[in-house]
């Protein structure tokens, strides 16, 4: 019986994990509500919180589990329609329905679009989080994390500079 992808990328974790003993796991893929209580019980932080039935999982989760991951809210800054997110006009409502549940949230997250000047999507991004008293800026690149960390990023993701570029698995 063949294997999928997604069932062979949870359980490398776990291992990972214990390897490297102390090391933070921050997940920045998307997360099915399905999946949410292996995210809750492998990683420190989720930095892809990014609609309402996803967070009352969470929240159940976390009650049940007695613990929660830091977590950071996705926000579609681009409002493309292939990303997921909370457009930025929700994102206050959104805050405040995540912390209505006790969830632990530190911060925001965006990927700009490519075709546009990532700087001022990562702007409203500090925006929308100082405005909610959050702290944590998950955005930026490998491509643009000097300019995310010069308005204010506090996570990048440079996985590219670091490992090179992404080949496609075929299964």
């Amino acid at each position: 019986m063949a294997r999928t992808a997604s069932r062979r990328r949870w359980e490398k974790w776990p291992d990972f994990a214990q390897t490297y003993a102390g090391l933070d796991l921050h997940l920045i893929g998307p997360l099915q509500s399905n999946k949410a209580r292996q995210a809750m019980e492998l990683f420190n932080a989720i930095h892809t919180l990014d609609r309402p039935k996803l967070a009352k999982s969470i929240a159940r989760l976390a009650q049940e589990l007695g613990a929660c991951p830091d977590l950071f809210i996705q926000v579609n800054t681009g409002a493309e329609p292939q990303k997921a997110g909370i457009l930025p006009a929700e994102a206050d409502g959104f805050v405040a329905t995540c912390r209505a549940l006790d969830l632990p949230i530190r911060g925001l997250m965006c990927i700009p679009p490519v075709s546009e000047p990532a700087e001022a999507h990562f702007s409203q991004l500090a925006q929308i989080a100082a405005r909610n008293d959050l702290s944590g800026l998950s955005m930026g690149m490998s491509g643009d994390f000097e300019q995310a960390i010069a308005q204010g990023a506090t996570h990048v993701r440079v996985g590219s500079a670091i490992f090179g570029t992404r080949t496609t698995e075929v299964v």
